[in-house]
Parts: structure tokens; sequence; C-alpha cells
């Protein structure tokens, strides 16, 4: 009986040690450990843009200031002209055109004569006064540009011309004879709005802030991240005291989750294009990323004290990993109790849209016979184990899409990335796509919609 009782010992002993040793050799090797790349939808954002003319009245002001036009040449077109700002300029829509309202103070010296025997003489006038100018508009890589034409004078003090060093009031004269002044003055004011109305780098700036990653799940640690690509602008329109235009922007949108992903914006990357109409809505193709690590983090406690029993066997899941192999994902539980050891299940990602929660299809252990796991285990095989231990691995992204969406709700509510730049829209419902396997995570590919606009009024 001794002997027998020994044998016995030492065969249970035995086949205890080596179906250890069998669950553990089953373990799949993840694939090449290689960068994660995954391709995305570009999204597009139509973002319509309005620029006050008050906008623009502030900073052709900012621009123009003083002496605003010197020309000390007198040889090359026997004149010389200096041009002063004396007040603001002000600036007003008049039948779809800008009407300019310039104080403005002009000297000019004239050479009239012949230079033969030196037979020429000079004289100076001086005009101040407020000249109005009308102006048809343009957006032309994205500077907006004006041909302007002098309507009207109305003077603050007689022009005077300077005779024997006497200033000589010559209003009946100087009137009719102002077209050597209207070209010059309207050519520099035309100079000036292009100059300060150069949108593309505001634009730019304007993209550089909303290209940078923001933290939208605290608890997951899930960043929000937008990649311009292109830009696209249509005409601009002049209409009730601003200027309008469709911006279209082209670009990709990443959700992943863990460390704070690096800000890859290149300003000299995109493109500017100009197109005769941009689409209304928006249309955003979002990539959630999963790490694996990340994932194993959350089923892992799905797991915490929990105990999946049948009979008198009993076993509790310490730990969970996930990795990829050969297009599925590997899911290795870390156990105690009846059994202490690793075992191995193999399923295919795939979402609930009713309670958005990524899961894992075709779930089932892996191992080359059931028979090597059999021999010590043979109630983990049984469906409702197997059942128990699928519904706790999968997890939910409701939240992620919730605190994703409630915090990007911020940036469509009078949001301003820049002083003077307002940001409004609205977003749509999240609508899964699908999901994607890499080597380094799992990708949920999202679709939301919406509108926006942009605002741009009071800018330094």
């Amino acid at each position: 009986m001794k002997s027998i009782s020994i044998i016995l010992l030492f065969s249970i002993l035995f086949s205890s040690c080596s179906t250890n040793q069998k669950i553990e050799s089953l373990k799949p090797l993840p694939s090449n450990d290689v960068p994660m790349v995954f391709k995305t939808k570009t999204s597009f954002v139509n973002m319509p843009l309005e620029i006050s003319l008050k906008e623009i009245e502030s900073q052709l002001n900012k621009t123009l200031n003083g002496q605003i036009y010197d020309d000390t040449n007198l040889e090359d077109d026997k004149t010389e002209m200096k041009i002063w700002k004396t007040a603001p300029i002000k600036l007003i829509e008049k039948d779809g055109k800008i009407q300019s309202v310039l104080p403005l103070k002009i000297w000019a010296k004239f050479k009239y004569g012949t230079d033969f025997m030196g037979l020429n003489d000079t004289r100076e006038v001086n005009l101040n006064g407020t000249i109005i100018l009308l102006s048809d508009v343009k957006l032309s890589n994205w500077k907006m540009t004006t041909n302007s034409k002098i309507e009207d004078f109305m003077w603050i003090e007689s022009p005077t011309i300077l005779v024997a060093g006497k200033k000589i009031p010559i209003t009946y004269i100087i009137n009719p004879t102002l077209s050597i002044f209207k070209s010059t003055v309207s050519r520099k004011i035309d100079e000036a709005i292009e100059k300060s109305c150069d949108f593309k780098p505001y634009v730019l700036d304007v993209l550089n802030t909303m290209s940078l990653p923001f933290l939208t799940s605290e608890q997951y640690q899930t960043w929000f991240k937008l990649i311009p690509v292109e830009v696209y602008v249509t005409d601009a329109v002049l209409g009730k005291n601003k200027i309008n235009m469709d911006l279209g922007l082209k670009c990709n949108m990443q959700t992943m989750v863990g460390v704070k992903p690096n800000n890859s914006f290149e300003r000299n990357a995109i493109q500017f294009k100009t197109v005769a109409k941009v689409p209304e809505k928006v249309t955003a193709n979002i990539a959630a990323i999963s790490t694996y690590d990340s994932a194993s983090k959350i089923i892992s406690s799905n797991f915490q004290g929990k105990e999946f029993a049948s009979g008198s066997k009993k076993i509790v899941v310490q730990k969970v990993e996930l990795w990829q192999k050969d297009g599925k994902i590997i899911i290795a539980l870390d156990m105690t109790g009846s059994i202490n050891g690793s075992i191995y299940l193999s399923g295919i990602p795939n979402y609930n849209a009713a309670t958005k929660e990524i899961y894992f299809n075709q779930m089932d252990y892996v191992l080359n016979t059931k028979g090597m796991l059999t021999k010590t285990a043979n109630w983990l095989l049984q469906g409702i184990i197997l059942k128990k231990i699928q519904e706790n691995c999968r997890y939910s992204i409701k939240e992620n899409l919730e605190e994703g969406k409630k915090s990007l709700l911020p940036y469509l509510n009078n949001y301003s990335p820049m002083k003077g730049v307002f940001v409004n829209g609205t977003l749509n419902e999240f609508e899964f796509e699908k999901v994607e396997v890499t080597d380094k995570a799992m990708i949920a590919f999202i679709i939301a919609t919406g509108k926006m606009n942009v605002k741009i009024d009071g800018m330094d």
C-alpha cells in the first residue's frame, strides 16, 4: 500500500508539473515588433470665415501710421510727394464695395518748364483734408487686395501753393487737377491694405494651436490630435460690413491612449488651394487608438475580486495581457487557485454599438490539442467558464466617446485659439465604423459630423 501511495503521489505531482509546463509552452509569440503604422481616412472640416470690416479697419490703421508715403526723387516724374495720415481711417460698406475715409496731409513739389538754358521752376503744394476712396475687394492667395479710386476730397484747409515764401490758396485751381494725386494716393492705400490684410499667417497660427494634442480623458489617458494637410478657400464676398469666405480643412484626426503624443504640425507643409465651393458639413474620421498595454490594464481591472468556479474547482485571474498574433488578439490570463499558471485565449476585436464596448468575438483557447489541457483542467474547457471569462474580456469606450465629445465641445463654443479669433460649431453623435489590429494597438475608426465657423474680430 505504501508503494502504491508513493506511486500515486508521484503521478499526481508529475501530472501537475507537466501540465503547467505544457500550458506555458503553448504561449503564442507576438507578431514582429515593428512601429505602429495604420491608414486613416482623411477628415474634412468646413469653416466659414467671417472678418468684420472693423477688423480690417483696425489692421489698416496699425499698418498706416504717421508718414505713410515719401517720394524724394524729383527727377523721375518731376514730382516729390509726402503723405501723412492725420486721423484714423474709417471703412464703410457701400454697394458691395469698401468706402475708405482717409484724413491726410499731402505735401508735393512740382518741377515745370524746360531744362533748355535752365528755364524751369518748382512749386510746393500743401493739401490738408479728407479723401474718400471706393474699392473693389478680392481675396487672392489669402491676401485681401483692393482696386481703389478716389471719389471725393473734403478740405480742412484750403489747398495752397508756396510762392515767394507765402502760401497762396489755390482751391479753384487744384480741384480740377487732382488726378496727379489720385493714382498715387489710391495705389498707396491698396498696397497698405494688401500688406495689413494677409490672413495666411493668422490661419496658420490658428491651425498650429488647434493641432496641439489635448487630453480628452484623464482616467483613460486619452489624447486627441488633429493633423492638418490642406486648406481650401473660396472667393471673398463683402456684405453687411463684413467679409465672408468658406474655408475647408483637410486633415487627419487621431485619438491616442497613453503618453501625450508630440505635436507634428509642419507650418511650411500645409498646402493652400482656391476652390469654387466647400462642402457645408464637417466629416471627422477619428482613429481611436488603444494600446495593448492600456487595454490590458482595463481588462485586468474587470477581473478584480472575481472567482470562476466549476464544482469544487475555482480560479482567480490576477493579470491580463494582450498582444496581436496573425490578425487576432491573444489574451493571456495569469491565474491562481485550482490551477496556477497562464492560459491563452484568442479572439477577434469587435464593437458593440449598443453598449459602445470593444469585445472579442470567436474567442477560444489557444491549444495544439485540447487533450493537453483536459488531463488536469477539463472544466476550463466548459462553455460556461469560457463564456464567463469572455464577458469580462471587454472594455467600454462609451466614456471615452462621451468624454471625447464633451472635451471637444469647448472648442466649438466661442473657442479662441488666439486673440481676435473665435471658433463656434456643433457636433453630432459619433458613429463607429470598424476596428483594425496592428502590432502596437487596436484602432477603432469613428465618424463624426457637424458644423463650425471661424470669426476674426479684434486681433493684435
